[in-house]
């Protein structure tokens, strides 16, 4: 990769990274009514410290793979459809927390708090193992040029890692931030995660060799033995 487009992603970081902590800070505080909203405070360094690791990480040994993980806008319209779902939820998962904190809707225990922020991480392990095993792994579903199919790592035990630690991420998220109602509306979002996955391994089996043979192998998509 040329040194200039290595630098457009660095420049990509510096702004992408702050820009996205002001701004997720700015709704939980606000929809909280105040600046003492300490799980939410902890939530923006948990998604934010470990996010620029990985990308500073890949930076370094893989800025190919960073730069079709920064392509947002998806070329499939089912999967267009997807991510304008998902999004409701996600905006009404991202306000619910910060209500629940000023009305006191729940009432969770710091030991749930912390013991969610654990699972988070471990979430964000494995999707980081996911992405360093496979160089491809876009955010968009389509075939890039090259494209191979991964039967090592994790992707020996199941089909889509990273799904498999982005959905409990997600669920576990609104205990992160001390609600329990927030988990409501996260809850469809799995669900729509699970439809991604569907229409993506039709992408793929139509246009990557070898990715039919791959499923026969890997049997389960997220969890072992379940599904």
């Amino acid at each position: 990769m040329e040194q200039d487009s290595i630098k457009k992603l660095k420049r990509m970081m510096l702004l992408l990274y702050p820009l996205t902590f002001v701004i997720l800070a700015g709704i939980l505080m606000l929809t909280a009514g105040t600046l003492n909203y300490w799980p939410g405070w902890i939530f923006c360094a948990l998604v934010i410290i470990p996010a620029l690791f990985i990308s500073l990480y890949f930076i370094k040994r893989s800025p190919e793979f960073l730069e079709r993980r920064m392509k947002f806008k998806e070329k499939e319209i089912k999967q267009k459809t997807i991510i304008k779902f998902s999004s409701i939820f996600f905006i009404i998962g991202f306000i619910m927390p910060g209500l629940d904190y000023r009305f006191g809707w729940s009432m969770m225990p710091v030991w749930l708090i912390i013991t969610a922020e654990v699972i988070i991480l471990a979430c964000y392990y494995l999707i980081f193992l996911a992405f360093k095993e496979n160089a491809y792994a876009g955010r968009t579903v389509e075939i890039f040029t090259g494209q191979k199919v991964i039967d090592t790592g994790p992707y020996a035990i199941v089909r889509h890692p990273m799904y498999s630690g982005i959905i409990p991420m997600f669920l576990f998220l609104p205990l992160a931030l001390g609600s329990f109602w927030a988990i409501i509306p996260f809850i469809p979002v799995a669900g729509i995660i699970i439809v991604r996955i569907l229409n993506e391994e039709a992408v793929l089996k139509q246009g990557l060799p070898g990715y039919q043979a791959y499923c026969e192998k890997v049997r389960y998509r997220l969890v072992p033995y379940i599904w």
